[in-house]
């Protein structure tokens, strides 16, 4: 299950107040909580692209978001963890948002997935954007590659995450005897914020009832699991697409103590909540506070259902078995981790420490209020160093203090700026596949 803007803070297990989340409070109770876990861009089609490739996302070329008018998506040739578990036996499906595509070469149906039902991009890419500069086409909603509804309106909105929901629960129901993968991006609670009859006004603010839904969906699949008799040996992962957005005031989620929130290289914007459920094989009520992410799934699904990955293809994420798992004396397997923007490499990580580079970032000045965005500054940092085990707000440059460590951290940005590249690419197929 993957969220769409939920902030690191945005649920029980990770501290969030003004409403609850009993399901994920559940399912961090009887799974892992993982409190250093990151995605591969802080926002929508370069963090799809992470995920669903194990790869930073300039490796496969995704700098940025993908629109209505966009020619290219997510390159077909590129392996995705549906292609990897359904060479596997797995029966795959995805429910809600693609965002890596929507042409037909590049749709769900031609990367590995069995089904689809959902939309395209960002359920805020229609005509009723709040700010008149943007000119979206109609939203539709899609199964398979055909149009279901060419014009999605509020009403279907509200419905959202419970269809995505339903369908989850039917294809556990009908494929509850074999092997499957299901991924869930929900589109909330990405602005505009909708949620059905079910939840509105259950809490004290719309991003509450939002949230409340999305634990519902949590809850549904976990009853699901269990009313068919293979809650204990199934992988549940929740988690999101990147940070908050902070842009959109009280329709935005919370950072918590983490610095800013999407958009920024800053760990307000990388920074996800994620909890994993696994009952045969995870701990309960335990708590990882190694540094994993999103692209380590793919490796770490292929290494459970025990496949070898193409030896020509470079995966960026790593397999993250002995931290689920909660061996003794496990540890990150990552060396360095690095942050990325559309103009390309801006910082890179290496255990407690985090080097950013000088760069200009937005801020909200006037956070929007009720669905209606705010405006933007700009700000500047000079190169940083931020020892994240103490200070993971990143309020205290030590830069000036502890040259060895930037030029220790250098030294693994110039590995990162041979391998992957430090600037951006001109478009999501202009780099060789197979690498």
């Amino acid at each position: 299950m993957f969220c769409d803007d939920m902030g690191y803070a945005d649920i029980g297990p990770f501290g969030s107040e003004g409403y609850e989340t009993p399901n994920l409070d559940r399912m961090a109770q009887e799974g892992m909580a993982f409190t250093d876990f990151h995605v591969g861009q802080s926002f929508c089609s370069p963090s799809r692209a992470a995920l669903m490739t194990g790869c930073y996302p300039l490796r496969v070329g995704i700098p940025d978001n993908f629109g209505p008018g966009s020619s290219t998506g997510l390159n077909p040739e590129e392996l995705t963890i549906a292609e990897v578990l359904k060479k596997k036996g797995y029966a795959t499906a995805i429910y809600g948002k693609w965002h890596l595509g929507h042409l037909p070469k590049f749709l769900p149906t031609r990367q590995g997935f069995d089904e689809w039902f959902g939309i395209p991009y960002s359920n805020d890419m229609w005509p009723y954007h709040p700010d008149p500069r943007y000119n979206f086409p109609e939203l539709p909603l899609m199964e398979g590659e055909t149009v279901l509804n060419p014009s999605i309106q509020p009403k279907e909105q509200v419905q959202l995450t419970t269809w995505f929901t339903e369908r989850a629960v039917d294809f556990i129901e009908e494929n509850r005897k074999r092997p499957f993968f299901i991924y869930l991006p929900h589109p909330m609670p990405h602005v505009p914020l909708y949620t059905s009859s079910k939840y509105l006004g259950k809490t004290d603010s719309v991003y509450g009832d939002v949230i409340s839904e999305i634990d519902w969906s949590v809850g549904k699949i976990l009853d699901a699991l269990k009313e068919n008799g293979i809650d204990d040996n199934t992988l549940f992962v929740f988690t999101s697409d990147n940070g908050p957005w902070l842009l959109y005031g009280n329709h935005g989620g919370s950072a918590g103590a983490l610095r800013e929130g999407k958009g920024t290289r800053f760990e307000g914007g990388f920074r996800v909540p994620c909890v994993m459920r696994w009952p045969a094989k995870i701990p309960d009520g335990s708590v990882c506070s190694e540094l994993a992410g999103s692209m380590d799934l793919l490796p770490t699904l292929a290494a459970i259902v025990g496949t070898r990955l193409p030896q020509k293809r470079i995966i960026d994420g790593k397999d993250i078995r002995p931290l689920m798992y909660g061996e003794s004396g496990a540890r990150s397997p990552h060396a360095a981790f690095y942050y990325f923007s559309p103009d390309g490499l801006v910082g890179v990580r290496s255990g407690r420490w985090k080097m950013l580079y000088p760069h200009n970032y937005n801020v909200p000045l006037q956070p929007g209020m009720d669905g209606m965005h705010g405006k933007y500054g700009r700000k500047s940092i000079d190169l940083a160093l931020f020892d994240l085990s103490a200070d993971v707000g990143e309020t205290k440059n030590l830069a000036s203090q502890y040259p060895e460590v930037i030029e220790q951290l250098e030294s693994l940005a110039e590995i990162a700026r041979k391998d992957i590249g430090s600037r951006s690419k001109p478009g999501p197929n202009s780099r060789p596949i197979g690498r």
